[in-house]
């Protein structure tokens, strides 16, 4: 079952391409929302009570932040 992953992330931040490229070496497709060029998407992470990206929501799971190889790796 596909599930529908977002990373909410911003320019130049390490633990959001740490977090794209896990993604992508997994083969794990994702959706990438920039929190610099999208005020929706700013305020979307505001909303889930985040203060700093990167944040990644799974369809059926809590949203959480960071780097998180752990949580992660659940998806694969």
């Amino acid at each position: 079952m596909k599930k529908n992953i977002i990373v909410y992330s911003k320019p130049n931040c390490m633990q959001c391409n740490f977090t794209k490229k896990y993604l992508e070496d997994k083969g794990i497709p994702y959706e990438v929302k920039d929190i610099f060029e999208s005020e929706e998407a700013l305020n979307e992470v505001k909303e889930l009570g985040f203060s700093s990206v990167p944040v990644i929501t799974i369809e059926g799971h809590e949203a959480f932040n960071g780097f998180r190889p752990d949580l992660l790796d659940q998806l694969a």
